[in-house]
């Protein structure tokens, strides 16, 4: 249990840490979520970490890769759309999920349109 609080903790401060083109926003050192749907992809890459599915570098540079990417072409996405697509990319990657099922669960989210 200890070890897992551990990876928790470095985990946790290696998010809050965060600068440059990989920060999130934040008012009072705290983490923004203007949506819940934020949050909730916040969590999944942070809880797909501590499950050992890949190393936080990893979502981090795919992240950066992303935001970058809308950089350059001008796309005015937000920081967690960004992490969203970052978290999508490397789910479909490494397999958690098929392109199938990826775009079912998006048609059953878009049904619901309560969101955005």
């Amino acid at each position: 249990m200890t070890q897992e609080r551990n990876q928790t903790q470095n985990i946790e401060r290696e998010v809050t840490n965060r600068s440059g083109l990989s920060s999130l926003p934040r008012s009072n050192d705290e983490l923004i979520f203007k949506n819940p749907w934020e949050d909730q992809a916040f969590g999944v890459a942070v809880t797909l970490t501590h499950a050992g599915r890949y190393q936080w570098r990893e979502f981090n540079n795919v992240f950066v890769e992303h935001i970058s990417r809308a950089g350059k072409t001008g796309n005015s996405s937000t920081d967690y759309q960004r992490w969203l697509a970052a978290l999508q990319q490397l789910a479909l990657q490494k397999g958690f999920v098929s392109a199938d099922e990826l775009q079912d669960l998006f048609k059953l989210l878009a049904a619901e349109d309560n969101h955005h």
